[in-house]
């Protein structure tokens, strides 16, 4: 796997480009293209021909256009912190990163709207809701570095969907250059516009294929208020289900996250955090909801209390303070980034909740036949019937021969997948890694009115080629 790309970019194209951006906005030295050229992923090795940054949409609509005449590949890239090599530019394309599109504007207090250039960071857009005395509530571990358009273009989703849904739920409105260079004005921030197809809910999700996502409209929400936090040992995930019940019937929860034994041993261990109880349990099940009075407290402890009854919580613990809550939520938040070091073979999979104990059941007794002396971290957003499954590689293992045991296996874990009527990409998008699995979630009808929207879109197939599916 070369580590070091080289350009292979034409001195005409070099200038068409340097045309369009600016001269120090075309980017070709071997750093730029690796950094540029890639996601989260590690399964590909990046390989562009060069990197564009412009700094407004007619720039983008000049690189498309650009790109239409000389028939070059494009590949849009925001954060990179993608999970199926959505962004990976590994066949000469040409990355357009969207870094520059970062300003925040037309801020309308009465729709609690805000306009956002794609390339505006997650948390820069959560810390501005905030000076406003709002709330923007998508929110996962990637959240300082990811970008607006890179969640839109994944329908990002993360540890709040329980209550506040997808990406999709907040974009009022988008922005998007085509693959035939048109900007498309989607929807503009209305509530109600039944006008014919919303074409806005096409391009949330299609990971860059249909054109490039420039600018959002973005909805914001009231605070939540004194968000308390509550971690409880489950013994198995039958009872993690009987805790989801029990709970989603008596009060709202803001997050419901689950992890395993073998997870909080690793974040204890690699972050320098605290056990939140001494007695082990198979799984932990994180639950937040909002504290408005003692009551709210109240009835949370009689639940806990009642799940004990039930043999379904061995123990728990309860934050009493923002600093708590937030050691807590870390136990769950820094798995990804502590299982990192062990280059992990990672599935994204998702089935409606009910399923998810025979589910989980049925995908682990696979794993652990195939896998029986590779460790394998669970860990997921329970409350909407997405588990992260993450195979972690022995240091001594190869990599090509760690990535060829584990892709053995993921037909079978996406057999069950399709027995359970779930998908193999719950949030991360089908990218490169998951395209040759697409039709365990999608029929073949699906897929071939799919091909046809992207044709429409992109007549001549220059964004982010290869990705999802293949033409």
């Amino acid at each position: 796997m070369r580590s070091t790309p080289v350009s292979n970019i034409s001195p005409e194209i070099l200038q068409a480009l340097q045309a369009c951006v600016g001269e120090s906005r075309v980017l070709t030295d071997p750093d730029s293209l690796a950094l540029y050229g890639r996601d989260w992923t590690r399964a590909h090795a990046p390989a562009p021909s060069a990197v564009v940054l412009p700094g407004s949409i007619a720039e983008v609509q000049a690189v498309v256009e650009l790109a239409r005449a000389r028939q070059l590949a494009l590949v849009p890239s925001g954060g990179r912190t993608g999970l199926s090599g959505g962004a990976m530019a590994c066949q000469g394309e040409i990355v357009v990163a969207l870094d520059r599109l970062n300003r925040i504007e037309d801020f309308n207090p009465v729709d609690r709207t805000v306009r956002c250039g794609a390339g505006v960071v997650t948390a820069q857009l959560q810390a501005f809701a905030e000076e406003q005395g709002l709330f923007y509530p998508v929110d996962f571990a990637s959240s300082g570095s990811s970008q607006i358009g890179g969640n839109i273009s994944t329908n990002a989703g993360g540890i709040k969907v329980i209550r506040h849904g997808m990406t999709r739920d907040w974009v009022a409105g988008l922005k998007l250059v085509t693959g035939s260079g048109e900007l498309l004005d989607l929807n503009r921030g209305l509530v109600k516009n039944n006008a014919g197809y919303d074409l806005r809910q096409l391009v949330i999700g299609a990971e860059g294929t249909l054109g490039i996502v420039v600018e959002a409209t973005m909805q914001l929400a009231r605070p939540p208020q004194n968000l308390t936090v509550m971690v409880l040992g489950v013994p198995d995930m039958a009872a993690v289900m009987q805790v989801l019940e029990t709970w989603q019937g008596a009060m709202d929860l803001q997050a419901f996250e689950f992890f395993s034994e073998l997870a909080l041993q690793k974040v204890v261990a690699h972050q320098g955090l605290q056990r939140p109880f001494e007695t082990p349990a198979a799984f932990y099940a994180l639950l937040e909801f909002e504290q408005h009075t003692e009551a709210d407290l109240d009835q949370a402890m009689a639940l806990f209390e009642h799940c004990v009854e039930q043999g379904w919580v061995v123990d728990g613990v309860v934050s009493q303070s923002v600093a708590q809550a937030q050691a807590l939520w870390r136990l769950r938040e820094d798995i990804s980034e502590t299982i990192s070091r062990w280059t992990p073979y990672k599935n994204d999979i998702s089935t409606t909740i009910v399923r998810v104990p025979d589910f989980l059941a049925e995908v682990e007794a696979v794993v652990a036949r195939a896998y029986p002396d590779f460790e394998i971290v669970w860990f997921g957003h329970i409350g909407d019937g997405n588990v992260h499954l993450n195979v972690l590689k022995p240091d001594e293992l190869p990599m090509a021969e760690f990535q060829q045991r584990c892709g053995e296996v993921s037909r079978w874990v996406f057999e069950i997948v399709q027995r359970h009527e779930g998908s193999v990409s719950a949030e991360h998008g089908v990218g490169l890694l998951k395209k040759d699995y697409l039709h365990y979630s999608r029929s073949a009808a699906e897929i071939a009115i799919m091909k046809q929207i992207k044709q429409v879109f992109d007549p001549q197939g220059i964004m982010n080629p290869g990705k999802i599916f293949d033409l």
